[in-house]
């Protein structure tokens, strides 16, 4: 038994790591102007055939890439961190309004700064947007003391997000017109413009808040066999239940941050890595929601600029599309093993 486990993780890991090296590849190749492995080769090895190539790798499709596989890992665990709190396999940034909240507070920062000509460097964005993330999980976790269907839950949390997206519209409508562009581009959700300095911010606060859920792995795990269980196996709730709310808000609001809101991944790709590796252990998947959020994110980054290039699609549409009919796959499965029982 064991060792089936072992070869089904092993796979699952090698096809995962598979995608991820030809997603990153795809997204260095294709663009407005398609390149070739040597000329991506040379531009990595410092040797580029010309500025010109060595400048649409470097300064812009190499910081983009990375940063749609840093964030969309981001996205996945934070949902992932969320389904085990609300033990609810539908339970995710965006569903639960929370990618809203924060959007609300970073654009009204921005808005305020920009209008006085003060540009924001990324720690101001990240912490507005976990501010605005921690506003709106506190309004689920108040709704979710009152209520014992998770189906209000999650209607609360959508209508919140349409709350917190209407004010965000209504504010941008009222910003100058130099900042509007910048503006709706990111509240639509988009991974262009990145900076190498946004890259270096967005893998060290991730890279950290990774680390400490992958260390809340075994009180997970005792979490998921409900309160009681985790309690007599000596987990601190009140802590352990900070802990999640902390980290997955973090994580959140980095993504939020740097590209906006970016819809259904947290709900999608870790129940898909769940189905992939016929277990919801943290330890294992943890870090496959985090390499297949990074896939999801490059493969739809991929396809929002290059299907009909030159104009670009908002991330959030892509993901959308390919998100959306697994939560719809989710609350099926869900409400036919109810009618079974």
């Amino acid at each position: 038994m064991k060792n089936t486990r072992y070869k089904r993780y092993t796979a699952g890991f090698a096809l995962l790591f598979i995608l991820l090296i030809a997603a990153l590849y795809a997204n260095l190749v294709f663009g407005s102007v398609n390149l070739t492995a040597g000329k991506i080769f040379g531009v990595l090895s410092g040797n580029p055939s010309d500025a010109t190539t060595s400048n649409i790798i470097l300064g812009i499709r190499l910081p983009r890439l990375l940063s749609a596989a840093i964030l969309g890992g981001a996205l996945s665990v934070s949902g992932f961190l969320l389904q085990n709190f609300f033990s609810n396999p539908i339970a995710g940034p965006f569903v639960l309004g929370i990618s809203s909240g924060a959007k609300l507070v970073v654009a009204l920062v921005m808005i305020f700064f920009l209008g006085r000509g003060i540009v924001l460097g990324s720690a101001t964005l990240i912490f507005a947007a976990f501010t605005g993330s921690l506003l709106s999980m506190g309004f689920i976790l108040l709704v979710s003391g009152r209520v014992r269907k998770m189906s209000v839950l999650i209607i609360s949390g959508v209508m919140t997000g349409y709350i917190c997206s209407a004010v965000t519209d209504i504010v941008i409508a009222f910003a100058d017109d130099s900042d509007i562009v910048n503006l709706h581009n990111w509240s639509t959700g988009t991974f262009s413009g990145t900076s190498w300095s946004d890259v270096k911010t967005a893998a060290i606060v991730t890279g950290t808040s990774l680390i400490a859920s992958f260390m809340l792995s075994k009180p997970m795990s005792a979490y998921q066999f409900g309160e009681s269980y985790a309690e007599n196996s000596g987990v601190n709730i009140k802590r352990f239940r900070i802990a999640l709310i902390l980290l997955s808000s973090i994580l959140s609001a980095c993504v939020t941050a740097f590209a906006g809101p970016v819809s259904f991944v947290g709900i999608a790709v870790p129940h898909l890595t769940k189905s992939l590796f016929k277990t919801a252990k943290p330890i294992v998947i943890i870090p496959a929601s985090f390499i297949g959020g990074a896939v999801f994110c490059l493969v739809s980054d991929l396809i929002a600029r290059t299907l009909f290039a030159p104009r670009e699609l908002s991330i959030s549409s892509v993901t959308a599309v390919f998100g959306a009919p697994v939560v719809i796959f989710i609350m099926l499965k869900r409400e036919s093993r109810k009618f079974r029982r």
